[in-house]
């Protein structure tokens, strides 16, 4: 090989691995799994410290406010696992029991500590379609 096709080759691995390194680095810290509860509670301890996305159903009644504070502790169900979360902020108006939520934090033997904003709740009413006189959902 000559000297030119050398130096290409040495060139385009440095960069391919600085790339590669750069990628690595900048994608490890800000991956998040998304899972449902009955999925992380399969083998918790294999995700404890992780940053996750956990889809579930807040439990009826598990809902507890500390009196003149922003701390929540809730409960979240699919599937029958249940795992305790714990949240200091501002929660969504749809944030109710019964209501669909996806939770980001991490997990730990003690819980779920959601992150800050990291709570978003949808009402399922809102995106059903109402019904008309003829029983029928409405085309409009």
């Amino acid at each position: 090989m000559s000297a030119k096709t050398v130096k290409m080759i040495v060139t385009t691995l440095v960069l391919s691995a600085a790339f590669g390194g750069l990628l690595w680095g900048t994608l490890a810290e800000g991956t998040e799994y998304y899972m449902h509860v009955d999925e992380v509670l399969a083998e918790p301890e294999a995700w404890y410290g992780k940053n996750l996305q956990v889809h579930g159903y807040v439990v009826p009644g598990s809902r507890l406010v500390k009196p003149n504070t922003l701390e929540y502790r809730f409960k979240v169900e699919n599937n029958g696992a249940v795992i305790d979360a714990e949240y200091t902020g501002i929660v969504p108006d749809t944030f109710q029991d019964g209501s669909e939520v996806v939770i980001s934090g991490q997990l730990s033997p003690h819980g779920f500590s959601v992150k800050p904003n990291g709570v978003m709740a949808k009402c399922p009413s809102k995106y059903e379609p109402k019904p008309t006189l003829g029983g029928a959902a409405s085309s409009y």
